[in-house]
């Protein structure tokens, strides 16, 4: 399994489907969902945006369902994810070691980007609810993500690859992902 990252407006999923989409021999699981799908059963949301301001406890309870599922996927698997989640409470690790412990983690992708980028694409993301952050707190929470990312790398056991995806180089970014799925042979 190969886990990709990013913090919000970075363009994690863009470099992802770009990097993915010819790959058929791999299959991406976005995280996120498998979450959304599990707290509305458990009639604990109605939207993806809502998860974060769930207790931490409702967290956990939701991660180790998704755990569960994840661990039980053969083959290629991308696992598209948040590094943390900034919630009412602080910080939140996207993987905490008792879902870390359940998968075989070949690599942990993060995706980031220019702080000014981030931003702006934000700004103009109209299809989601997100928090209002300033340079400041968005500087935190990459500051945050690259400590977890690390963290996790240690956790699992797997190498770290930080992408860049500035305005204007995505095709730089597609070729940095595409060229690790590459190194995994059937």
């Amino acid at each position: 399994m190969i886990i990709v990252m990013g913090t919000p407006g970075a363009g994690k999923s863009t470099v992802l489907g770009e990097a993915s989409k010819d790959r058929k021999e791999w299959t991406v699981v976005n995280y996120g969902d498998l979450m959304v799908d599990i707290a509305k059963e458990k009639k604990l949301v109605s939207s993806r945006d809502e998860l974060r301001k769930l207790s931490v406890a409702n967290q956990r309870t939701i991660q180790a369902a998704v755990g569960d599922k994840l661990s039980k996927m053969g083959g290629k698997v991308i696992l598209d994810t948040h590094c943390s989640i900034n919630t009412p409470q602080g910080y939140y690790p996207g993987l905490p070691n008792s879902l870390l412990a359940k998968l075989r983690v070949d690599a942990l992708v993060l995706v980031n980007a220019p702080l000014e980028d981030i931003l702006g694409r934000r700004k103009s993301d109209t299809a989601r609810v997100r928090d209002a952050q300033v340079r400041e707190e968005l500087a935190e929470h990459i500051r945050i993500n690259e400590a977890m990312l690390a963290a996790y790398s240690v956790l699992s056991g797997a190498p770290v690859l930080i992408i860049d995806n500035a305005n204007g180089k995505l095709d730089v970014a597609v070729e940095r992902l595409e060229a690790l799925l590459g190194s995994f042979k059937a």
